[in-house]
């Protein structure tokens, strides 16, 4: 028996998030019955985030346990001969019996993208909010460092989470504008916004909730100084509208 770890991306756009759902297509379901195809066994394949339906990875990580004999590379290549186009296994390599993806992550980023202009170019609809207000920037940069560091995150939380411990670390919030976007050979040219977050850990919705905050705070709605305010009062009612999952995307997990 061994441990293989996976470096994954994918466009979730299609799926009900990572984790398997009864009558529901998920990305830890395809690669588990894919797995399973190749070896001949079931496994269960860990992820080190459980994204939420329609969010998308560029550097997810799994592992599974597999009696195959099959190196890594060549597992790689038999599971990439074998998922849809819209899942991609990056690496695969034979680890240590005691590594989890989830619980020996350190730190996680996310980003999430807007395209802040009346209209969105055709190949980035299915991966940026479009938001056609003019935003105060400043402000949205202001009030985002008052969420950066050790605090309970609960006005974040999404409904119905599990999460018994709400309190999670932000060690970067970046907000920056970006005047065009690499697409294949060309740059497609507009108004467009980066949000990245670096962190121990997210709750369930935090990012999507973080960036809905913030939006309405850039579009004058909410006050910036009131971020501080929401983050106290613990009450998810507080804080704005979540997000659309269709702009975030899972970046990378650092060990």
């Amino acid at each position: 028996m061994k441990k293989i770890r996976l470096l994954i991306e994918y466009d979730g756009a299609a799926y009900h998030g990572w984790q398997v759902q009864k009558d529901e297509m998920t990305i830890q379901g395809v690669i588990e019955d894919r797995v399973s195809r190749i070896t001949g066994l079931r496994s269960s394949v860990v992820g080190a985030s459980r994204t939420d339906a329609g969010v998308h990875a560029l550097g997810q990580v799994a592992a599974f346990r597999t009696e195959s004999r099959l190196d890594g590379e060549t597992l790689k290549r038999a599971l990439n001969a074998n998922l849809p186009g819209d899942i991609r296994v990056l690496e695969a390599l034979a680890v240590d019996d005691t590594f989890h993806p989830r619980k020996d992550a350190v730190r996680k980023t996310y980003v999430y993208f807007v395209t802040n202009q009346r209209n969105s170019p055709v190949f980035l609809g299915r991966y940026s909010w479009l938001v056609p207000q003019a935003l105060d920037m400043e402000s949205m940069e202001e009030a985002s460092q008052a969420l950066v560091g050790k605090h309970d995150f609960s006005a974040f939380m999404g409904a119905g989470s599990d999460m018994k411990d709400s309190v999670r670390e932000i060690y970067s919030l970046d907000i920056g504008k970006l005047r065009g976007i690499n697409f294949m050979t060309s740059c497609l040219k507009g108004n467009f916004i980066k949000i990245s977050m670096e962190a121990d850990g997210f709750l369930r919705h935090m990012v999507r909730n973080v960036v809905g905050t913030l939006i309405e705070i850039g579009r004058g709605k909410v006050s910036a100084d009131m971020m501080k305010e929401i983050l106290k009062s613990l009450d998810r009612r507080r804080a704005g509208q979540t997000a659309p999952a269709n702009g975030l995307f899972l970046e990378g997990i650092k060990y």
